[in-house]
C-alpha cells in the first residue's frame, strides 16, 4: 500500500477520534526491508523510522544520514545490555526499556555521553512468557526509577497477544500511561492501528503496509521473523 495512503488512513482515524490532524506519528518499520524500498520512502518526504535490531541499523542509517541528514530512528525491538551505547548513539528513541538494569545502563551511559535517546517502557499487557516487556502490576515502578534516574521516559509501548482482541490492550496501556503522567503512547501496527489511534495512540509502528512484505524471514536477535517481539 503506498505511503501516501497510509498517512491518509492515519489522517482519518484522528479525524474519527476528535483528535488533532499530525497528533499521530507514523514510524514506518524498514527492519529486513531492501535498502531500494528504504530509500523510495525516505523521497516521498517520510523521515521516521524503526529498526528492530541495532546491528541492522548501524549498517546502513548512517549511510542515509548522510544524504538525509533529519532522518529520525526509533529502536522498536529488544535492546540487549550490552549494546545500550551503540543504540543510544544511533537512535532519538527507545521504545523496547523494559528492566531496571536496562534502565540503569542507559542512565550510566548517558552521563557518559551527554545525552539520552527519549525513553518509551515497553508493557507485556498480555502477560506472554515468551515476549519481552515488564508486566502491567510493575510499570508503575519502573517508570518511578527511570525518572529517579533523570531520564527521558517519553511513553509507554506494547505489543498485543496475536490472539486476543488489541482494543483491550490498547486500552489498558493508555489507562497505564494515564496514571503515570504519561502522554506517549507507541501501539499499533498494520492491521489495527486505527484501532490504536481510537484509543489514544500517539506513535504506530507500521513495516509491511508502508514497505511491502519483506522478502525474506531471517532471525532477529535469536527469535523469527514471525516472533511475538516482530514489529510492523
Amino acid at each position: 500500500m503506498p505511503l501516501g495512503d497510509i498517512l491518509q488512513r492515519i489522517g482519518n482515524a484522528e479525524a474519527a477520534a476528535y483528535r488533532k490532524t499530525g497528533s499521530v506519528r507514523l514510524i514506518a518499520v524498514s527492519k529486513l526491508q531492501p535498502e531500494d524500498r528504504i530509500r523510495a520512502v525516505i523521497e516521498q518526504g517520510h523521515h521516521i523510522f524503526g529498526e528492530n535490531r541495532v546491528q541492522e541499523a548501524e549498517q546502513r542509517w548512517p549511510r542515509f544520514r548522510e544524504r538525509f541528514p533529519d532522518l529520525e530512528l526509533h529502536l522498536v525491538g529488544p535492546l540487549q545490555t550490552n549494546k545500550t551505547r551503540q543504540a543510544m548513539m544511533l537512535f532519538n528513541s527507545i521504545h523496547s526499556v523494559d528492566r531496571l538494569r536496562l534502565v540503569r545502563r542507559i542512565a550510566g551511559q548517558a552521563q557518559k555521553i551527554g545525552s539520552c535517546p527519549e525513553i518509551f517502557i515497553q508493557v507485556n499487557t498480555g502477560e506472554e512468557p515468551q515476549k519481552s516487556g515488564v508486566l502491567p502490576d510493575q510499570v508503575d515502578n519502573l517508570v518511578s526509577e527511570a525518572r529517579a534516574l533523570d531520564l527521558p521516559v517519553e511513553g509507554l509501548m506494547c505489543l498485543p497477544p496475536i490472539e486476543e482482541e488489541p482494543a483491550l490492550h490498547f486500552a489498558l496501556l493508555s489507562n497505564i500511561a494515564q496514571r503515570n503522567g504519561l502522554s506517549g503512547l507507541s501501539m499499533g501496527m498494520s492491521a489495527d492501528f486505527e484501532t490504536a489511534i481510537h484509543l489514544g495512540a500517539t506513535h504506530v509502528r507500521i513495516g509491511t503496509a508502508v514497505f511491502g512484505r519483506r522478502p525474506t524471514a531471517k532471525k532477529e536477535e535469536g527469535q523469527s521473523a514471525n516472533s511475538p517481539n516482530n514489529n510492523g
